[in-house]
């Protein structure tokens, strides 16, 4: 199964420093002059586009092996969760607003 994941934002440049320093790597590739994606795994992406009328709804959960590592490098990277949650099965979540209020949510296991 392959996945294309869509995040508008109202200002496109803001929004390609925001997801390399939240990704901790460039894009893959770039479409055309609006848009940015990000393979997060095989065939599995992530993608910024600019769509001002309709930025600041997206919600994305990324769920990760390293949950730990993950949420400590990008806090290295100038990004810090806006929460942290631990579920009652143990599943932690943080979440991180980008500038234009979409939400990215990294999941991992129990610790």
């Amino acid at each position: 199964m392959d996945l294309f994941a869509g995040i508008p934002v109202t200002d496109y440049r803001r929004a390609l420093d925001w997801y390399e320093r939240l990704l901790g790597a460039p894009p893959a590739f770039f479409p055309n002059d609006v848009e940015a994606v990000w393979e997060l795994a095989e065939h599995r992406y992530l993608y910024v586009e600019l769509l001002p009328e309709r930025a600041g709804r997206a919600l994305q959960t990324l769920f990760v092996d390293d949950y730990d590592a993950r949420v400590a490098a990008i806090s290295a990277r100038g990004i810090d969760p806006v929460t942290r949650e631990t579920y009652e099965n143990g599943v932690r979540k943080a979440t991180y607003h980008d500038p234009d209020g979409n939400e990215v949510g990294i999941g991992g296991g129990p610790a």
